[in-house]
């Protein structure tokens, strides 16, 4: 319900949208690439930005140096009452190939299309933009009322796009000043670009890579063929028993750990009608092919899986070589639900491997790094009064679903912070993210920030 307090606060929103675009493009002007060392000044020169804006609105805030790219933490409102935790970050990916951009990708520009109009830019939605729809929504708040209504602490992170190598030694030194009643993550999406959504599953991940090996060298098909083994051969026997005929993962005690969804999320889901045959579709494929008991998005949200990310031995080049190799190699990637296991699942994995290994054959497990997967509570009344704040700015009731892929900074802040996080972005699935001419919608930019204002708004009044 629109309060008294939030009117005028949603009208600011409106009336000041051509000066938040202006601070959104300064922000997108600075290139903050954090995988390529070249760029550190600039990471640098955009968490001094981000310190300086933030100071603006009257918040304590600061420039925190890592071994890597510095933090950027900042604090206000009062003490007593919830508290909140608001995370972004501000380094992007690479531009590269440069020659498929249309534009400069640090040049930012209003483009109008047929779905209306976007901002293009890298870093427009992942996740420059998407950070600005908090920072502006309390900037309307302070502009109208003096004050936010709760206790907000920010932490802008410069090193998502380069794995995060600074983050958990950064949470756990700084534990008791960043712990918070729930933690607020802006770098997920709208439903099917249309529908406002809380993220409240995460999967995990667990990535193996093997090679065997077989005779000591590459040897001549012709002479060895039939009586030496083949490691391509046995490589192919180990995978293919990865799944049984229904799409289930075989592995020994894999499921251990996997929840059922509750009729609650069940019914959610389905009243999403998910149209799952334009989405795959759309990548010129028609039939799911995970487990045959399972709907659609469970196969994509709640449902573990097991997947060969690549595989390769032998020869390679153009033309034809009868070559029976010495080493096979694969990447295999799990993708994780519930209390699944990660050091479990590579322990059962590496038995299913040396169960099929021939005498003459050896392996090696070069990697097996895992992270476990986030499920959050949805207990908390934070989570039904922000869903149905979102559900108010959009006129249609948001949802709370789950996520394929993983985030780890919410798994990070249940384990070192001990909090739940709500997960909410206004991208779109066609943003073009991590790719040449990203773009954030203005729509969801001006409707980010105003439910940020109702959410902050209803948060308050728990």
């Amino acid at each position: 319900m629109t309060t008294d307090a939030v009117t005028p606060v949603l009208a600011h929103v409106d009336a000041q949208m051509d000066a938040a675009l202006e601070r959104l493009f300064a922000l997108l002007r600075l290139p903050s690439i954090s995988t390529d060392p070249a760029y550190k000044a600039d990471c640098d020169r955009t968490a001094d930005w981000l310190v300086e804006e933030l100071k603006s609105l009257g918040m304590d805030a600061s420039k925190r140096p890592t071994p890597g790219h510095p933090m950027v933490v900042a604090h206000d409102g009062s003490e007593g009452g919830p508290h909140l935790l608001f995370y972004g970050h501000y380094d992007v990916q690479p531009v590269d190939p440069l020659n498929l951009w249309h534009r400069d990708p640090f040049d930012p520009v209003l483009e109008e299309t047929a779905n209306g109009t976007v901002i293009r830019a890298r870093g427009a939605s992942d996740d420059k933009g998407q950070l600005m729809t908090f920072v502006e929504a309390c900037r309307a708040w302070k502009a109208v009322h003096g004050a936010l209504p709760l206790k907000v602490s920010i932490l802008f992170e410069g090193e998502e796009e380069s794995g995060s190598p600074s983050l958990v030694p950064f949470l756990e030194e700084n534990a008791e000043e960043l712990k918070a009643d729930i933690a607020l993550i802006c770098d997920t999406g709208l439903f099917e670009s249309k529908v406002p959504a809380i993220t409240t599953q995460l999967r995990g991940l667990l990535a193996e890579e093997i090679t065997i090996t077989g005779p000591s060298r590459d040897l001549h098909s012709g002479m060895y063929g039939g009586i030496a083994i083949n490691p391509i051969r046995v490589l192919s026997r180990i995978i293919a028993a990865l799944h049984d005929d229904q799409g289930r993962v075989t592995l020994d005690g894999f499921y251990d750990g996997v929840p059922e969804l509750s009729d609650e999320i069940r019914s959610q889901w389905q009243g999403l009608a998910f149209d799952h045959e334009a989405f795959l579709g759309a990548v010129g494929l028609s039939k799911p092919a995970g487990e045959q008991d399972r709907t659609p998005l469970e196969m994509i949200w709640s449902r573990p899986t097991c997947d060969v990310n690549g595989i390769w031995g032998g020869y390679e080049g153009d033309g034809f070589k009868t070559v029976l190799p010495s080493k096979a190699h694969a990447k295999i990637s799990f993708r994780l639900v519930g209390t699944q296991d990660p050091a479990r699942i590579h322990d059962s994995f590496v038995r299913h491997v040396e169960r099929l290994l021939p005498e003459d054959c050896t392996v090696e497990f070069p990697l097996g790094k895992g992270s476990e997967a986030s499920q959050m509570s949805i207990d908390d009344p934070a989570f039904e009064q922000a869903r149905l704040a979102l559900s108010e700015e959009w006129g249609v009731p948001a949802a709370y679903i789950g996520c394929g892929g993983s985030i780890p900074i919410a798994g990070h802040f249940q384990k070192i912070l001990g909090m739940d996080s709500m997960l909410i972005g206004f991208a779109c699935d066609d943003d073009q993210i991590h790719s040449p001419n990203e773009k954030y919608d203005l729509a969801s930019f001006r409707k980010g920030i105003r439910s940020w204002v109702r959410i902050l708004d209803a948060l308050s009044r728990r």
